[in-house]
């Protein structure tokens, strides 16, 4: 559970800019700091280290950085393409976000200023004698930090973009999602009550946009339920889709009676839910099902005619389902002024329809993908049986019957229907 700021915050750090603005000020200020340090540093010593080679090193790192940033972002936008062609446009955002890009790309900016920045200064003779050593020894420093960077982005270089590399990112989000719900199965708040008539007395809170729920501040909630002494039951939770006039909340005032503060009321929980156009990882595991299906679903079609990476796709999703269904989940946490907030949990069924639905519709016509959804089922089954059996035995009679709908060969079929014979008994 993550309040808002934090949140926002959080999204902003993931931006390019972001990290390329922090080093780019960090290259100036770097360049800089020589003139206030040269009163610290003897005379006779710029002439023992030969501190005049200063502006040849400046000239280099600028005329090369420059160079290399350009190649870094055409690299960049080629990888983001192939990753939207490859594999699907949703895990574009993820590829974006990457984390070793971006600190290639701000080093490259930053050390670029700081070399432009250091030759104006050389050139106005802001640094005298003595800032040259300074400006020396700082010089040494970036140069290693850009050998090393230039290193890790080389390497970098030979996975961004690739299909392998890019489900990898999906699964990992994917599974941070799960694990984090799997410890706030609430987002912090109480479980919304299954059989719940709301009286008389509730207030409806309509959604003033269209588009994808990102993020839900239950911390702020709780306090606005502490405050005004009202019960928020919430109608959504992230990832869902909502639209103009769309009930997102009820309220119910602890009294009995109907709050007469409501729209104020409404205004303080519409400010602690966030709505975007797109949907998002972090807080939505259901999306990064989605997303895993959708990269097995775009293998099967007849254009790309890959069904090895649907396989590879089934067996990341069993690992995903894991970190939900494994035995030792670690215990449930809840906020303590959270208690008047209620929360819907996530339901197997629907994460189940959202991962291997679409791949068993895709994939109905090829026994070896059949074979390997039947496979997974069944482990899934068997890892936690209380939780996974009824889903995996719903899907199995689908799977069948797409199957049997799909597959030409009699004997593909029976071999089916033997081994899913097998798994029921």
């Amino acid at each position: 559970m993550i309040a808002r700021w934090r949140w926002l915050m959080n999204q902003l750090t993931k931006r390019l800019w972001f990290r390329a603005s922090l080093f780019s000020l960090l290259g100036v200020v770097t360049a800089l700091l020589a003139v206030f340090f040269k009163d610290f540093i003897p005379e006779s010593l710029p002439a023992r280290i030969g501190a005049d080679a200063v502006d040849k090193i400046l000239g280099i790192i600028a005329s090369s950085m420059l160079a290399v940033t350009t190649f870094s972002l055409s690299t960049m936008v080629t990888a983001y393409g192939a990753a939207s062609s490859g594999v699907t446009p949703r895990a574009t955002t993820l590829v974006m976000e990457d984390a070793t890009t971006q600190n290639a790309l701000a080093t490259f900016i930053g050390s670029f200023l700081f070399s432009l920045v250091g030759i104006i200064a050389l050139s106005t003779g802001a640094y005298g004698t003595q800032g040259r050593v300074v400006l020396f020894a700082v010089t040494i420093a970036v140069v290693i930090l850009i050998v090393y960077t230039l290193l890790r982005w080389i390497d970098h270089l030979s996975k961004l973009g690739r299909v392998g590399e890019t489900i990898d990112r999906v699964e990992n989000a994917t599974m941070e999602a799960i694990n984090q719900r799997a410890q706030w199965p609430h987002l912090g708040g109480s479980a919304y009550p299954p059989d719940l008539v709301l009286p008389p007395n509730a207030h409806a809170v309509a959604s003033d946009q269209t588009g994808y729920v990102q993020h839900i501040d239950v911390q702020a909630l709780g306090v606005i339920a502490k405050a005004c002494q009202v019960r928020i039951y919430l109608e959504i939770v992230p990832g869902s889709f909502v639209h103009l006039g769309m009930p997102l909340v009820h309220t119910v005032a602890l009294n009995g009676e109907r709050a007469d503060d409501g729209q104020a009321i409404a205004h303080k929980v519409l400010a602690a839910l966030t709505i975007g156009i797109r949907r998002s990882f972090e807080h939505d595991p259901r999306f990064g099902l989605c997303v895993l299906s959708e990269i097995a679903s775009r293998a099967l079609s007849p254009a790309v005619n890959d069904p090895g990476t649907a396989i590879d796709v089934i067996g990341r999703g069993v690992r995903t389902f894991t970190c939900w269904g494994k035995p030792q989940l670690p215990t449930p946490k809840t906020d303590s002024d959270c208690e008047r907030v209620y929360v819907r949990g996530l339901r197997v069924d629907d994460l189940f329809d959202d991962f291997f639905a679409p791949i068993s519709r895709d994939g109905a016509g090829l026994l070896e993908v059949n074979l390997r959804l039947l496979k997974a089922l069944a482990s899934l089954a068997q890892i936690n049986p209380a939780l996974f059996k009824a889903a995996c035995s719903r899907h199995v009679g689908l799977l069948i019957m797409r199957a049997n709908a799909s597959l030409v060969l009699q004997h593909e079929k029976d071999e089916l229907s033997t081994l899913a014979r097998a798994m029921a008994s």
